[in-house]
């Protein structure tokens, strides 16, 4: 993995000679990635890989091109993100999809640098989906079995006869829905509809809506283009956020599959919910002062960017009023589909929830009844149902507990943090969203928390990420007994 990062390095590399700039961010880190991971390759042993060695190789993984990810912003020099802390925060959030981001100026870093932190974040999309159907999907709690049972699939790393083909598959399907998003925005700029949505602009709104991650090139995120553009990269974040075997099937013609599943009308229908419940509030908000268009615009995308964790935004929600900004602080927790590139908890470990919840309400009343719990026609077993629930509490657990970290640490530094900043941020995180409420808000950025708060975001992001397991697993002492 890492000797082959040398591959997307070249793309920012070829920009910054094209538009005059130092290469030398980029030369610095192809030249440590590729001596590294050749280094590393050479320690392989002629042996599959066990269940522990999955864990660690996908924890190890994030982390190590996280580390080198960072490297062009380090030795670029330039603006907040030549901090190591900040380099490193920015290439974890950016690999993590999380788009959260320590830029105070981005006028002052070339088009390379940031076509950098675009292209990690598609990566980091990218390689969630492969690493969660080729292996979290096997590894993780309620991974497998849920995904197969929602997609009506035998096995979900199976779609093709080799691990490898299915790999190809997922690729292309990924690749196919950027090319797509490129020709849908740079067309509406051929067309006059988004004067500033160059081919630049273009490409990198593309790599990180499909990611459903959230970085921009601009510092007012997607509320510097023209409404038209915000409504063109509506369905290109919940496509992102929907599992990519659904996806597959459309493409061989199965298009009763997403009506078939009940995650994905799930799914769709929180956005409708909080989509309709935010519009209502901003309606009926004397402040506002917007328009129909503009307050279901401005409503419906922050809810979907919030529930498919890009974090993109189109205004600052930050003026909201409190219920607004309450209902988008709900949609964190959400996510979208499992097996596609979003973050969160996802929404098929709520349906299951749900449904258990509403199960034992009815057994409570017929103790002596015996109701399977199902997923369309197929039965959810006892004990992914309780990996589930497992998970879910492990999440809000850590959630809290970070929330207490970034108060504490607040005070001793002297910043100014207020509760719901804190909360906001944490969930943020730690679900991997972006934009949060307060110093964090979507028009500013997360340099105001002190270093060390910042230093522990970096790991929660990472934990984050890869859903938690795959970290906490290697703090066990069975895991590294022989």
């Amino acid at each position: 993995m890492l000797r082959w990062l040398a591959v997307p390095l070249a793309a920012p590399l070829g920009l910054a000679l094209l538009d005059g700039d130092d290469p030398r961010p980029f030369l610095v880190a192809i030249a440590i990635t590729v001596v590294v991971g050749t280094a590393l390759e050479q320690l392989k042993a002629d042996r599959d890989l066990g269940q522990r060695e999955s864990f660690l190789m996908v924890a190890l993984t994030w982390l190590g091109v996280a580390v080198v990810g960072a490297v062009p912003f380090f030795v670029a020099g330039t603006g907040t993100i030549a901090h190591p802390v900040d380099a490193l925060f920015e290439s974890m959030s950016g690999l993590t999809t999380t788009g959260a981001t320590v830029l105070e100026d981005f006028t002052i870093h070339d088009r390379s640098i940031l076509l950098w932190r675009q292209l990690l974040q598609w990566l980091g999309g990218l390689g969630i989906l492969i690493v969660a159907i080729g292996l979290l999907s096997h590894l993780m709690v309620g991974g497998a079995q849920l995904m197969e049972t929602e997609s009506q699939t035998q096995n979900v790393r199976k779609l093709r006869p080799q691990i490898s083909e299915t790999a190809r598959l997922i690729w292309g399907l990924y690749v196919g829905l950027t090319l797509l998003a490129v020709a849908v925005l740079y067309g509406l700029h051929l067309l006059g509809l988004a004067p500033q949505m160059n081919l630049f602009n273009a490409v990198s709104h593309a790599l990180t809506s499909v990611a459903t991650a959230g970085f921009s090139p601009e510092g007012e995120s997607v509320g510097a283009f023209t409404p038209i553009v915000q409504w063109a990269i509506i369905p290109f974040m919940i496509v992102g956020s929907t599992n990519f075997v659904l996806l597959y099937y459309l493409t061989q013609g199965e298009f009763q599959r997403p009506l078939e599943s009940e995650e994905f009308r799930f799914y769709l229908g929180t956005i409708a919910f909080f989509g309709a419940v935010v519009v209502g509030i901003l309606w009926f908000d004397p402040d506002i002062g917007r328009n129909l268009e503009e307050t279901v615009r401005h409503g419906l995308f922050n809810v979907v960017s919030m529930i498919t964790t890009t974090g993109y935004a189109s205004t600052d929600f930050n003026v909201w009023t409190p219920g607004a900004k309450h209902a988008l602080f709900l949609c964190m927790f959400l996510g979208g589909m499992a097996g596609s590139t979003t973050c969160s908890i996802k929404s098929l470990r709520w349906l299951v929830v749900l449904k258990t919840f509403r199960r034992n309400l009815f057994t409570s009343v017929h103790p002596d009844a015996v109701r399977p719990l199902r997923l369309g026609s197929e039965v959810v077993d006892e004990e992914t149902i309780n990996d589930i629930f497992n998970y879910v509490l492990l999440a809000i657990v850590i959630f809290f507990l970070l929330t207490v970290v970034i108060v504490v640490d607040a005070a001793r530094s002297g910043t100014a943090v207020t509760e719901f900043e804190a909360l906001s941020a944490a969930a943020s995180i730690f679900l991997n969203i972006g934009p949060a409420f307060g110093m964090a808000g979507p028009m500013d950025n997360y340099h105001g928390f002190p270093t060390t708060t910042r230093s522990i975001m970096i790991v929660m992001m990472w934990i984050g990420r890869i859903e938690i397991i795959p970290v906490l697993v290697l703090l066990t002492p069975a895991f590294w007994r022989s």
